[in-house]
């Protein structure tokens, strides 16, 4: 099986052949996207005969192999006519060409640009020389005119052996100073490279180049570091969050239905699965009463599963820029991908559908709705999506249709035997100090007083009770007493009265629709342990030969 990697290389070997004048490839990589087209046009299993490169910049001009050809070549319409007189086979990686189209796309039109490129496209498929522009931009800016004229592709992050391979160099380059103590060894780096998927290479050298430097000490103890690092750079994206989530299903009341369901697919994306020719689940949509575990559930299941968790706001892909959204529902994905295995969970995901199919936005929400419904109908990377939703009649018919998610739940208010396990939750959680407590409110007599005054709470109710009487005992600098309680209930009108007509929509919505989150007995319930050495999938596929890179020093 050929990584994701070898795939874009073959498509970009055949976009190639196939004479597509224009290639617009989007990576923050470029550098290492240079090597790559370098290597294939001198490796004759891509191309019948080797190819020239050449790279263009407003800086340099025109350079082969690092060496300037045309210094004076510092314009897109100088390079442009220089290519099209060209006599030769050969690939022009244009790396700052994007900067001019980008300001095409911002109000800013260049007609002679566009022309240019325009019979341009036009020449290069009629001429006799094989020859091929390759667009290099972290972002797509494609005009409109040009949409036609320019194909798009994404250059992937590198997988774990390429970083796997930049850490041995790193280590190898540092492993005569003093100063330093490497104790790490095979596994250990293959850990570390793992922690740090989902990273460009730059990025992912920062980020053992800072653990090393914090205390002088390279260990298999540097992963959390690594996961720090890699959570603030997802973060500064501004469209994924990486989360932490420190709660497992224990911290979870009820809900004992989809909680079975999540334990027997646990680790259903390793090896043994694949004995057992088994799917890996694509995800789940959960929907409900707004405060009965929606979310509780997606941050503990990735902490049952030991697996990363990515926060995906919906709304934070559309950009103002002609292309901008479209280009950054790619770089969500291939985010994830890489990052993979991990839990992609999608908040509130009506917010971010509605409207699709209006003509407002000139159709860029249902484009964005189409690529993602296609991922995940299509995605071979395990990513699983937990989506929840508080309004489903305002999704799409088509997100529901088997094949996108596994299973739909519902999460209604909690059942009486529900709301004695969350009572025990919090209480247990947030009553740690016994010399505060007049007695222990676990106990069956005073759960039972508190489920038969708590009927129709939800969750985040039940746990602003227990906050509330805490609040009345710490005002009095007293003892909690259950008086506080039921003055906390007394005073609490809960949702099923405010909002009585939206959850009896929902309840008819779901009766035929979704599966419920609550077992008939609720208290059918069996724990697995899953160790995380389990949930680690040893398959690994072997890329082609890279490029080699020089060790990074390191100045400590």
């Amino acid at each position: 099986m050929k990584s994701q990697y070898l795939k874009f290389e073959k498509s970009l070997a055949n976009h190639i052949k196939a004479r597509f004048p224009i290639i617009y490839i989007t990576t923050w990589e470029e550098e290492r996207l240079i090597e790559l087209i370098g290597q294939m046009a001198d490796d004759g299993d891509y191309f019948k005969f080797k190819k020239e490169v050449f790279q263009w910049s407003v800086t340099k001009g025109l350079e082969k192999k690092n060496k300037v050809v045309k210094a004076d070549l510092k314009n897109a319409i100088s390079i442009l006519e220089y290519i099209e007189e060209y006599k030769d086979d050969a690939i022009f990686i244009l790396k700052d060409l994007y900067f001019d189209l980008k300001r095409c796309c911002e109000n800013h039109p260049n007609q002679i640009l566009i022309r240019k490129i325009k019979d341009l496209v036009y020449n290069l498929k009629l001429s006799e020389y094989s020859k091929t522009i390759v667009i290099v931009g972290h972002d797509v800016f494609v005009p409109d005119d040009l949409s036609k004229q320019i194909c798009l592709m994404d250059f992937e992050l590198p997988n774990n052996e390429e970083i796997q391979k930049v850490y041995k160099n790193i280590i190898d380059a540092n492993k005569d100073n003093e100063k330093l103590k490497l104790e790490v060894d095979d596994e250990d780096l293959k850990k570390l490279s793992d922690a740090a998927s989902g990273l460009t290479l730059h990025e992912a050298e920062n980020a053992l180049a800072l653990a090393i430097t914090r205390d002088g000490t390279l260990s298999i103890s540097d992963i959390e570091a690594i996961k720090e690092e890699k959570k603030q750079l997802i973060k500064r994206s501004g469209i994924l969050e990486f989360l932490s989530p420190k709660i497992d299903m224990g911290s979870v009341g009820g809900l004992n239905n989809i909680k079975n369901w999540i334990y027997k697919r646990s680790n259903s994306w390793g090896n043994l699965a694949k004995q057992y020719n088994l799917p890996s689940p694509k995800g789940v949509l959960i929907t409900g009463v707004p405060g009965c575990g929606k979310s509780l559930i997606a941050k503990s299941l990735s902490s049952e599963w030991n697996l990363p968790l990515l926060r995906f706001d919906v709304g934070s892909v559309f950009g103002g820029i002609v292309g901008s959204s479209e280009a950054n529902m790619r770089k969500v994905i291939q985010t994830a991908e890489a990052i993979a295995p991990c839990v992609l969970w999608i908040d509130e995901i009506e917010k971010g559908f509605t409207g699709i199919g209006s003509s407002g936005d000139s159709g860029t929400s249902t484009r964005i709705f189409g690529t993602f419904l296609s991922w995940m109908q299509e995605k071979e990377k395990f990513v699983f999506v937990v989506a929840t939703a508080n309004k489903i009649d305002a999704l799409p018919p088509e997100l529901m249709r088997k094949g996108r998610f596994d299973e739909i739940f519902f999460v209604d208010l909690p059942t009486q035997v529900e709301r004695a396990a969350i009572f025990k939750v919090h209480l247990r959680k947030k009553l740690k100090n016994k010399e505060l407590l007049e007695a222990d409110f676990t106990e069956e007599k005073y759960l039972d007083v508190l489920v038969a005054k708590t009927e129709g709470f939800t969750g985040a109710e039940i746990e602003q009770v227990v906050i509330s009487a805490l609040f009345e005992a710490f005002d009095k600098r007293r003892k909690l007493l259950f008086e506080d309680f039921e003055k906390s209930i007394e005073n609490t009108v809960p949702l099923r009265i405010t909002q009585s007509e939206n959850i009896e929509a929902i309840r008819e919505w779901a009766n035929v629709r979704a599966v419920s989150a609550t077992t008939v007995n609720d208290n059918e319930f069996v724990e697995v342990a899953i160790t995380k050495e389990e949930q680690l999938d040893e398959f690994n596929p072997s890329p082609k030969d890279k490029p080699k890179r020089g060790g990074r020093t390191i100045d400590f």
